[in-house]
């Protein structure tokens, strides 16, 4: 009976706009959580199959939310490193679990980029659930596979070793006096640098010039590597880098006295280092204790191999080492490397990499925050606590560095906003509640007429 259906679809109306406004007040109670994706009601006709000769049979209206999942939410700067937003695509994979996880506990995927260490230092959101991401190898790459999610580890930022770095470089810019006398241990035939009697390294013979230069080793100690000078001829200088005995030891080379190269510096005519003709080594090195195949560090001191390259100029070059004629002098001396540092705090990079900053200024690599990307985000279920799973019509699963192969990019120090727009939740708010006050007339007034209807029998 019409009048029947009438009341079946006011009902409806009503059960379908009170559903409307459930998703309306999550969208306005949610207006401040951050990457909280907008519900949208959409409404569907109800049609019953009609009789064409008979009287029309009402179907009514449903409605269904469902989470606008390719919406941006607008950046809110943020003062946590470890805060981060996606913009584009991707979501951040998380897990309930940190390091405890089992293969039961679910992966879930969100935009809620809230993360800051909890008591063990992993990396984990104001609902509770963690960061995870690729591990970075010792070369500082990633070599997880972007399908497989067992590649994923829980990230953590505290209790990572700190470390040192030993001296690989040596930048030296001095001036050696060009009108420097030729030494009499020249020209008395005396200076041999491989005689421990008659060298500048064991201080047999007095250099003319001397720079002392402070070098660190594998563990971050420093060593005294001093550069000895000794004027051989117009243009030309005895030169000897050498270390205290008790550091470096032949180990089976033709060095003695702690030397680590020996050689002549020659010059050009216009006070410019001439490297082509000068013999000195330009690359320093000391081998691990027991390899015998030239300088080594001492068996107590337990340190690992080292090389040290010279940099010492030449024409055209600034600075470095010159022959003119004023007093001999050092400008300036730069060596990289650095001392054991402990872990100062930690960064994020626009490609997702997690990056460990230590006291001494050294930096490491140490994750990679991955994007999953789905054919179909709309698929994609929600779940509490502002995360989704995988449904069967989200399509395939992929999780790709920041910016590649079209994931979003990562902003640490920021958070995505909610999308949710107040004025126009308001609006809907208004318009659902006049659409569930009419819905309720339509039972009224169809009540009023089958009680018409049953008077007729009186």
């Amino acid at each position: 009976m019409s009048i029947n259906s009438a009341m079946l679809a006011g009902a409806a109306g009503m059960r379908a706009n009170s559903s409307a406004l459930a998703a309306i007040s999550d969208n306005i109670a949610n207006v401040n959580t951050v990457g909280y994706k907008r519900l949208r009601n959409d409404f569907t006709s109800l049609l019953n199959s009609q009789n064409r000769q008979s009287t029309y049979n009402a179907g009514g209206v449903s409605s269904r939310s469902s989470p606008l999942m390719s919406e941006q939410g607008s950046s809110i700067a943020s003062s946590v490193a470890t805060h981060l937003a996606v913009s584009g695509n991707g979501f951040f994979v998380v897990r309930g679990r940190s390091d405890d996880a089992t293969a039961r506990d679910p992966y879930y995927y969100t935009r809620a980029g809230q993360f800051t260490p909890d008591a063990d230092g992993y990396l984990q959101n104001s609902a509770g659930y963690y960061l995870q991401g690729w591990p970075v190898d010792s070369t500082g790459q990633v070599t997880a596979n972007p399908t497989d999610l067992n590649g994923l580890e829980p990230i953590r930022v505290s209790g990572i070793a700190g470390g040192a770095e030993a001296t690989a470089r040596l930048s030296l810019s001095a001036n050696l006096q060009s009108s420097q006398a030729v030494s009499a241990a020249v020209t008395g035939n005396v200076y041999d640098a491989a005689d421990s009697t008659a060298n500048m390294a064991s201080g047999a013979i007095t250099p003319d010039f001397q720079v002392p230069i402070q070098v660190y080793d594998s563990q971050g100690g420093l060593h005294t590597l001093t550069m000895s000078f000794l004027k051989a001829g117009p243009n030309e200088w005895y030169t000897e880098v050498h270390m205290p005995a008790d550091d470096v030891v032949p180990g089976g080379g033709t060095l003695v006295d702690g030397q680590l190269a020996t050689g002549t510096l020659v010059f050009t005519p216009f006070g410019q280092l001439d490297a082509a003709n000068s013999t000195l080594p330009l690359t320093l090195s000391i081998g691990e204790s027991g390899t015998g195949a030239g300088p080594e560090w001492d068996a107590d001191l337990g340190l690992a191999a080292q090389s040290i390259t010279l940099d010492m100029g030449g024409p055209g070059a600034p600075g470095g080492l010159t022959n003119y004629d004023s007093p001999s002098q050092l400008g300036t001396s730069q060596v990289d490397g650095t001392p054991f540092g402990s872990l100062a705090s930690v960064d994020v990079d626009d490609d997702g990499y997690v990056t460990a900053i230590f006291t001494n200024g050294l930096t490491r690599r140490i994750y990679q925050v991955p994007l999953a990307t789905f054919g179909n985000v709309d698929g994609l279920i929600p779940e509490h606590g502002g995360v989704y799973r995988l449904g069967p019509g989200a399509g395939a699963l992929s999780m790709r560095g920041a910016g590649i192969g079209g994931a979003g990019t990562i902003a640490a120090r920021s958070l995505e906003a909610s999308t949710v727009d107040l004025a126009e939740e308001f609006s809907n708010l208004i318009m659902t509640q006049r659409a569930y006050s009419a819905s309720s007339k339509i039972i009224t007034t169809a009540d009023e007429m089958l009680d018409e209807l049953i008077r007729l029998k009186r």
